[in-house]
Protein backbone atom coordinates (compact mmCIF):
# COMPACT_ATOMS: atom_id res chain seq x y z
CA UNK A 1 0.00 0.00 0.00
CA UNK A 2 1.28 3.17 -1.11
CA UNK A 3 0.77 5.55 1.96
CA UNK A 4 1.48 9.33 1.79
CA UNK A 5 -0.73 10.32 4.26
CA UNK A 6 -2.06 9.43 7.44
CA UNK A 7 -4.77 10.98 9.30
CA UNK A 8 -4.90 10.53 13.43
CA UNK A 9 -7.91 11.17 15.68
CA UNK A 10 -8.69 10.53 19.47
CA UNK A 11 -12.68 9.16 19.70
CA UNK A 12 -14.84 8.08 22.61
CA UNK A 13 -13.51 8.80 26.33
CA UNK A 14 -10.34 10.14 26.77
CA UNK A 15 -7.65 8.01 28.77
CA UNK A 16 -3.81 8.53 30.06
CA UNK A 17 -1.26 8.20 27.18
CA UNK A 18 -3.88 9.32 24.36
CA UNK A 19 -1.19 12.04 23.76
CA UNK A 20 1.77 10.12 24.09
CA UNK A 21 0.41 7.53 21.07
CA UNK A 22 -0.23 10.10 19.16
CA UNK A 23 2.76 12.16 19.69
CA UNK A 24 4.02 8.54 18.27
CA UNK A 25 2.05 8.64 15.38
CA UNK A 26 2.97 11.91 14.21
CA UNK A 27 6.67 11.31 14.61
CA UNK A 28 6.82 7.70 12.88
CA UNK A 29 4.69 9.93 10.13
CA UNK A 30 7.83 12.70 10.21
CA UNK A 31 10.46 9.11 10.08
CA UNK A 32 8.88 7.91 6.98
CA UNK A 33 8.42 10.95 5.21
CA UNK A 34 4.14 10.68 5.37
CA UNK A 35 2.03 13.43 6.21
CA UNK A 36 0.38 13.44 9.06
CA UNK A 37 -2.97 15.56 9.51
CA UNK A 38 -4.23 15.67 12.94
CA UNK A 39 -8.50 15.66 13.54
CA UNK A 40 -9.90 17.32 16.40
CA UNK A 41 -13.16 15.67 17.97
CA UNK A 42 -12.79 12.68 16.69
CA UNK A 43 -15.81 11.56 14.01
CA UNK A 44 -17.30 14.71 14.47
CA UNK A 45 -14.23 16.38 13.09
CA UNK A 46 -13.73 14.03 9.59
CA UNK A 47 -17.36 15.63 9.23
CA UNK A 48 -16.69 18.96 9.93
CA UNK A 49 -13.42 18.94 7.92
CA UNK A 50 -11.47 20.05 11.28
CA UNK A 51 -7.81 19.42 10.31
CA UNK A 52 -4.79 20.61 11.02
CA UNK A 53 -1.10 19.53 10.00
CA UNK A 54 0.35 17.95 12.28
CA UNK A 55 4.69 17.59 12.39
CA UNK A 56 7.26 16.64 15.42
CA UNK A 57 7.14 20.17 16.78
CA UNK A 58 3.02 19.98 16.85
CA UNK A 59 3.27 17.41 19.13
CA UNK A 60 5.87 18.88 21.70
CA UNK A 61 5.78 18.44 25.22
CA UNK A 62 2.79 16.15 25.29
CA UNK A 63 3.97 12.94 26.59
CA UNK A 64 3.49 13.71 29.70
CA UNK A 65 0.09 15.31 29.29
CA UNK A 66 -3.42 13.58 30.21
CA UNK A 67 -6.26 13.88 27.82
CA UNK A 68 -6.02 14.59 24.09
CA UNK A 69 -4.69 17.75 22.53
CA UNK A 70 -6.86 16.60 19.19
CA UNK A 71 -10.04 16.68 21.50
CA UNK A 72 -12.80 14.14 21.92
CA UNK A 73 -16.24 13.75 20.87
CA UNK A 74 -19.31 11.54 20.48
CA UNK A 75 -20.63 12.38 17.40
CA UNK A 76 -24.81 11.53 16.25
CA UNK A 77 -24.15 13.30 12.50
CA UNK A 78 -21.71 9.93 12.28
CA UNK A 79 -24.27 7.51 13.01
CA UNK A 80 -26.28 8.98 9.73
CA UNK A 81 -25.15 7.39 6.25
CA UNK A 82 -25.07 11.38 5.13
CA UNK A 83 -22.67 12.19 8.04
CA UNK A 84 -20.30 9.18 7.13
CA UNK A 85 -20.55 10.33 3.17
CA UNK A 86 -19.10 13.41 4.25
CA UNK A 87 -16.25 12.71 6.11
CA UNK A 88 -15.61 10.24 3.37
CA UNK A 89 -15.74 13.05 1.25
CA UNK A 90 -13.29 15.27 3.35
CA UNK A 91 -11.08 12.03 3.56
CA UNK A 92 -10.88 12.08 0.00
CA UNK A 93 -10.71 15.95 -0.98
CA UNK A 94 -7.52 15.71 1.16
CA UNK A 95 -5.77 13.09 -0.04
CA UNK A 96 -5.64 11.49 3.13
CA UNK A 97 -4.85 7.63 2.65
CA UNK A 98 -5.19 5.67 5.64
CA UNK A 99 -6.38 6.53 9.54
CA UNK A 100 -4.93 5.61 12.83
CA UNK A 101 -8.07 5.89 15.51
CA UNK A 102 -7.44 5.73 19.18
CA UNK A 103 -9.77 5.09 20.91
CA UNK A 104 -12.56 2.04 22.44
CA UNK A 105 -14.98 0.08 21.25
CA UNK A 106 -17.72 2.41 20.30
CA UNK A 107 -14.09 4.26 18.38
CA UNK A 108 -13.31 0.63 16.62
CA UNK A 109 -16.99 0.22 15.49
CA UNK A 110 -17.31 3.64 13.70
CA UNK A 111 -13.90 3.11 12.15
CA UNK A 112 -14.91 -0.68 10.63
CA UNK A 113 -18.15 1.12 9.19
CA UNK A 114 -16.20 3.64 7.60
CA UNK A 115 -13.88 1.16 5.98
CA UNK A 116 -16.81 -1.22 4.74
CA UNK A 117 -18.72 1.09 3.29
CA UNK A 118 -16.02 3.37 1.76
CA UNK A 119 -12.70 1.34 1.99
CA UNK A 120 -10.88 3.44 4.24
CA UNK A 121 -7.47 1.84 5.55
CA UNK A 122 -8.01 2.01 9.00
CA UNK A 123 -5.59 1.30 11.94
CA UNK A 124 -7.14 0.99 15.96
CA UNK A 125 -4.63 1.81 19.26
CA UNK A 126 -6.98 1.05 22.28
CA UNK A 127 -7.44 3.98 24.30
CA UNK A 128 -9.54 3.02 27.19
CA UNK A 129 -8.87 3.02 30.89
CA UNK A 130 -11.32 -0.17 31.29
CA UNK A 131 -8.83 -2.23 29.88
CA UNK A 132 -11.86 -4.11 28.27
CA UNK A 133 -11.14 -4.97 24.65
CA UNK A 134 -9.86 -8.37 23.11
CA UNK A 135 -6.78 -9.02 21.83
CA UNK A 136 -4.33 -6.74 24.10
CA UNK A 137 -3.43 -7.07 27.79
CA UNK A 138 -3.15 -3.76 28.60
CA UNK A 139 -5.09 -0.67 27.24
CA UNK A 140 -3.80 3.21 27.19
CA UNK A 141 -4.55 4.41 30.64
CA UNK A 142 -5.23 1.64 32.12
CA UNK A 143 -1.91 1.68 34.55
CA UNK A 144 -1.90 4.96 35.03
CA UNK A 145 -6.00 4.58 36.30
CA UNK A 146 -4.94 1.50 38.65
CA UNK A 147 -2.26 4.14 40.18
CA UNK A 148 -4.66 7.05 40.31
CA UNK A 149 -7.44 4.79 42.00
CA UNK A 150 -4.92 2.87 44.31
CA UNK A 151 -3.57 6.48 45.74
CA UNK A 152 -6.95 7.40 46.03
CA UNK A 153 -8.26 4.30 48.44
CA UNK A 154 -5.01 4.52 50.42
CA UNK A 155 -5.99 8.37 51.40
CA UNK A 156 -9.74 6.73 52.42
CA UNK A 157 -8.16 3.91 54.02
CA UNK A 158 -6.17 6.54 56.58
CA UNK A 159 -10.13 7.87 57.34
CA UNK A 160 -11.65 4.64 57.52
CA UNK A 161 -9.55 3.61 59.99
CA UNK A 162 -9.02 6.97 62.06
CA UNK A 163 -12.99 6.76 62.22
CA UNK A 164 -13.82 3.25 62.06
CA UNK A 165 -15.88 3.47 59.08
CA UNK A 166 -16.60 0.64 56.37
CA UNK A 167 -16.04 2.28 53.29
CA UNK A 168 -18.00 1.21 49.65
CA UNK A 169 -15.35 2.78 47.05
CA UNK A 170 -16.68 2.32 43.65
CA UNK A 171 -14.38 2.40 40.87
CA UNK A 172 -14.62 2.43 36.92
CA UNK A 173 -15.68 -0.86 35.00
CA UNK A 174 -19.03 -0.86 33.46
CA UNK A 175 -18.60 -4.58 31.73
CA UNK A 176 -15.19 -5.38 33.27
CA UNK A 177 -13.99 -5.85 36.71
CA UNK A 178 -10.09 -5.35 35.86
CA UNK A 179 -9.65 -2.04 37.57
CA UNK A 180 -11.49 -3.15 40.77
CA UNK A 181 -9.52 -6.52 40.93
CA UNK A 182 -6.53 -5.35 40.63
CA UNK A 183 -6.38 -1.94 42.43
CA UNK A 184 -8.66 -4.23 45.45
CA UNK A 185 -5.32 -6.41 45.75
CA UNK A 186 -3.24 -3.85 45.93
CA UNK A 187 -5.01 -1.81 48.54
CA UNK A 188 -5.91 -4.86 50.65
CA UNK A 189 -9.30 -4.48 50.17
CA UNK A 190 -11.91 -6.27 52.34
CA UNK A 191 -14.06 -7.47 49.48
CA UNK A 192 -13.53 -6.85 45.38
CA UNK A 193 -17.14 -6.71 43.56
CA UNK A 194 -16.73 -6.93 40.04
CA UNK A 195 -19.46 -7.74 37.28
CA UNK A 196 -17.61 -11.18 35.91
CA UNK A 197 -17.98 -12.53 39.36
CA UNK A 198 -21.63 -12.14 41.18
CA UNK A 199 -21.45 -13.57 44.46
CA UNK A 200 -24.80 -11.95 46.29
CA UNK A 201 -25.15 -9.64 48.99
CA UNK A 202 -25.32 -12.78 51.24
CA UNK A 203 -21.57 -13.40 50.75
CA UNK A 204 -20.54 -10.13 51.64
CA UNK A 205 -22.82 -9.47 54.45
CA UNK A 206 -20.61 -13.30 55.50
CA UNK A 207 -17.60 -11.87 54.77
CA UNK A 208 -18.22 -8.31 56.71
CA UNK A 209 -19.05 -10.46 59.72
CA UNK A 210 -16.37 -12.82 59.67
CA UNK A 211 -13.64 -9.56 59.78
CA UNK A 212 -16.28 -8.18 62.93
CA UNK A 213 -15.78 -10.92 64.63
CA UNK A 214 -12.41 -10.69 64.10
CA UNK A 215 -11.84 -7.49 65.68
CA UNK A 216 -11.97 -5.39 62.26
CA UNK A 217 -12.99 -1.97 63.18
CA UNK A 218 -12.83 -0.93 59.50
CA UNK A 219 -12.97 -2.23 56.16
CA UNK A 220 -12.74 -0.92 52.39
CA UNK A 221 -15.30 -2.75 49.93
CA UNK A 222 -14.14 -1.77 45.95
CA UNK A 223 -17.12 -2.09 44.21
CA UNK A 224 -17.12 -2.41 39.99
CA UNK A 225 -19.56 0.19 38.61
CA UNK A 226 -21.07 -2.76 36.49
CA UNK A 227 -21.53 -5.26 39.31
CA UNK A 228 -24.92 -6.31 39.92
CA UNK A 229 -24.80 -6.95 43.86
CA UNK A 230 -27.58 -3.60 44.42
CA UNK A 231 -28.32 -2.11 41.66
CA UNK A 232 -26.23 1.01 42.76
CA UNK A 233 -23.55 1.42 45.35
CA UNK A 234 -25.32 3.84 47.63
CA UNK A 235 -28.56 0.99 47.53
CA UNK A 236 -26.15 -1.47 48.31
CA UNK A 237 -25.00 0.14 51.08
CA UNK A 238 -28.06 0.70 52.66
CA UNK A 239 -28.62 -2.82 52.42
CA UNK A 240 -25.87 -3.74 54.36
CA UNK A 241 -26.16 -0.97 56.93
CA UNK A 242 -29.46 -2.90 57.95
CA UNK A 243 -27.07 -5.77 58.83
CA UNK A 244 -24.55 -3.81 60.62
CA UNK A 245 -26.78 -0.59 62.18
CA UNK A 246 -23.50 -0.11 64.66
CA UNK A 247 -20.92 0.06 61.60
CA UNK A 248 -20.52 3.72 60.24
CA UNK A 249 -20.82 3.19 56.76
CA UNK A 250 -19.73 5.32 53.67
CA UNK A 251 -19.91 5.76 49.80
CA UNK A 252 -17.07 7.44 47.75
CA UNK A 253 -17.60 7.27 44.43
CA UNK A 254 -14.24 7.89 42.31
CA UNK A 255 -15.56 8.86 39.33
CA UNK A 256 -13.61 10.60 36.27
CA UNK A 257 -10.54 11.28 37.74
CA UNK A 258 -9.65 7.68 37.46
CA UNK A 259 -9.50 8.60 33.26
CA UNK A 260 -7.26 12.58 34.09
CA UNK A 261 -3.60 12.75 35.07
CA UNK A 262 0.01 12.25 33.53
CA UNK A 263 0.16 8.85 32.06
CA UNK A 264 2.75 6.51 33.79
CA UNK A 265 6.00 5.07 32.84
CA UNK A 266 4.12 1.76 31.74
CA UNK A 267 1.54 3.72 29.26
CA UNK A 268 4.25 5.94 28.07
CA UNK A 269 6.22 3.31 26.16
CA UNK A 270 3.39 1.34 25.51
CA UNK A 271 1.89 3.89 24.10
CA UNK A 272 4.72 4.93 21.98
CA UNK A 273 5.35 1.55 20.61
CA UNK A 274 1.53 1.34 19.68
CA UNK A 275 2.03 4.61 17.56
CA UNK A 276 4.83 3.34 16.27
CA UNK A 277 3.12 -0.04 15.35
CA UNK A 278 0.25 1.35 13.99
CA UNK A 279 1.67 3.62 11.46
CA UNK A 280 4.23 0.80 10.39
CA UNK A 281 1.79 -1.86 9.45
CA UNK A 282 -0.38 0.46 7.74
CA UNK A 283 2.47 0.73 5.54
CA UNK A 284 2.58 -3.02 5.42
CA UNK A 285 -0.69 -3.06 3.88
CA UNK A 286 -2.61 -4.26 7.26
CA UNK A 287 -6.02 -2.60 7.64
CA UNK A 288 -8.81 -2.73 10.03
CA UNK A 289 -7.03 -4.48 12.65
CA UNK A 290 -5.99 -3.34 16.53
CA UNK A 291 -2.87 -3.03 17.76
CA UNK A 292 -2.50 -4.80 21.02
CA UNK A 293 -0.04 -6.18 23.35
CA UNK A 294 0.90 -9.69 24.85
CA UNK A 295 3.33 -10.80 26.79
CA UNK A 296 5.01 -8.00 26.44
CA UNK A 297 5.14 -8.07 22.83
CA UNK A 298 3.18 -6.00 20.32
CA UNK A 299 0.55 -7.80 17.77
CA UNK A 300 -2.14 -7.19 15.59
CA UNK A 301 -6.13 -8.24 16.29
CA UNK A 302 -8.84 -7.41 14.06
CA UNK A 303 -10.81 -4.61 14.86
CA UNK A 304 -14.00 -6.77 14.81
CA UNK A 305 -12.74 -9.43 17.47
CA UNK A 306 -11.56 -6.78 19.33
CA UNK A 307 -15.03 -5.68 19.69
CA UNK A 308 -16.64 -8.70 19.70
CA UNK A 309 -14.41 -11.08 22.33
CA UNK A 310 -14.65 -11.00 25.74
CA UNK A 311 -11.42 -9.33 27.43
CA UNK A 312 -10.86 -12.20 30.55
CA UNK A 313 -10.26 -11.65 33.90
CA UNK A 314 -7.68 -12.83 35.83
CA UNK A 315 -8.88 -16.34 37.47
CA UNK A 316 -5.70 -16.60 39.40
CA UNK A 317 -5.79 -12.85 40.80
CA UNK A 318 -9.16 -13.76 42.20
CA UNK A 319 -7.59 -16.66 44.10
CA UNK A 320 -5.02 -14.05 45.22
CA UNK A 321 -8.19 -11.74 46.46
CA UNK A 322 -10.06 -14.90 48.47
CA UNK A 323 -6.86 -15.80 50.12
CA UNK A 324 -6.06 -11.99 50.73
CA UNK A 325 -9.67 -11.93 52.58
CA UNK A 326 -8.85 -14.80 54.60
Amino acid sequence: MNIKKIAVLTSGGDSPGMNTALRAVVRTCAYNKIECIGVSRGFQGLINEDFKKLNTRSVRGIINRGGTMLYSARSKDFRTKEGRKKAFQNIKNNNIDALVIIGGDGSFTGGMILQKEFNVPVLGIPGTIDNDLFGTTHTLGYDTALNTVMDAIDKIRDTAISHDRLFFVEVMGRDAGHIALNSGIAIGAQEILIPEESNGIEELILSLKKSKKAGKTSSIVVVAEGDKTGSNVFELAKNVEKKFPDYEIKVSVLGHMQRGGSPSCFDRVLATRMGVKAVESLIEGYCCEMVGVDEGKLTLTPLKSAIKGTSKINSELLRVSEIMNT
